[in-house]
């Protein structure tokens, strides 16, 4: 692939020029991700877009949050809104203090594209309380553990901690999964590399093999995934998620049923 099409992909996804590259290793880089990743068949820009931004935003690099915060508004691909919902999505699987970083990335960049564009910057909606779903508990929970199989694919868990009663069935699966602002595909395209970031065993074995027995991502799709996965956070992580997508234990368990 020629540098004149490999910058053109950059300009694409990151809806700027190209800068200089400052030497043969990060001519490497951009030629690696500009000009066979990004532009590579299996999934589209948007989806590439989640994984990056979990990666990115896991990591706290400052510029890459920016840069690639930037392009997910500034392409049209990414909404504010969806935005907004990606970082409550990731602050339950990646940790609050680096969603609440992730926020501020977010006002800045998009006071930036207003201002670059010659608008007024506008004020962000102010959200209704019914919004936040149904307040009837013992609903909610029963909400909960139905969206936690429909999820998992597998038993919901018993309300006997704090932990899986008011985080993981109240909010997490009482809430958080079925908030309209983004589909389950979306969610899944969040979630898997957010496991990953964070090398967590179980959760990765738990939602790779969700993401694909649920019909809501392809084998090719995952497998491309990894690749993007992979190229931003690192050959290690890719490996461990690389090898869940193998062995594919819940496939194993579903198939033993």
């Amino acid at each position: 692939m020629t540098t004149a099409t490999t910058d053109d992909v950059y300009r694409e996804v990151m809806t700027v020029d190209p800068p200089p590259a400052a030497g043969p290793d990060e001519a490497a880089r951009r030629e690696e991700l500009f000009g066979a990743l990004w532009s590579a068949p299996g999934l589209g820009r948007r989806e590439r877009r989640w994984v990056t931004l979990v990666c990115v935003g896991f990591d706290t690099d400052q510029q890459a949050m920016d840069e690639h915060v930037y392009a997910a508004l500034n392409s049209g691909d990414v909404s504010l809104e969806e935005m907004l919902e990606f970082i409550l999505h990731f602050a339950v699987y990646c940790g609050w203090p680096k969603a609440s970083r992730m926020e501020m990335v977010l006002r800045e960049q998009w006071a930036r594209i207003h201002t670059e564009r010659g608008d007024e910057v506008p004020e962000w909606p102010m959200l209704a309380n019914e919004t936040l779903g149904d307040n009837d508990w013992e609903a909610r929970l029963q909400r909960g553990e139905q969206e936690f199989r429909d999820v998992n694919l597998v038993p919901a868990p018993a309300r006997n901690t704090p932990y899986q009663q008011a985080g993981i069935l109240n909010f997490v699966f009482g809430h958080l999964w079925m908030r309209p602002g983004l589909t389950r595909r979306d969610r899944r395209f969040i979630t898997v590399p957010c496991v990953g970031v964070g090398e967590a065993p179980m959760p990765i074995l738990s939602h790779v093999g969700s993401a694909l027995h649920s019909g809501d991502l392809t084998r090719p799709e995952m497998d491309e995934v990894v690749r993007q996965f992979t190229a931003y956070a690192g050959a290690d992580r890719g490996a461990v998620l690389a090898r869940a997508v193998e062995d594919d234990l819940l496939g194993q368990m579903l198939a033993d049923r």
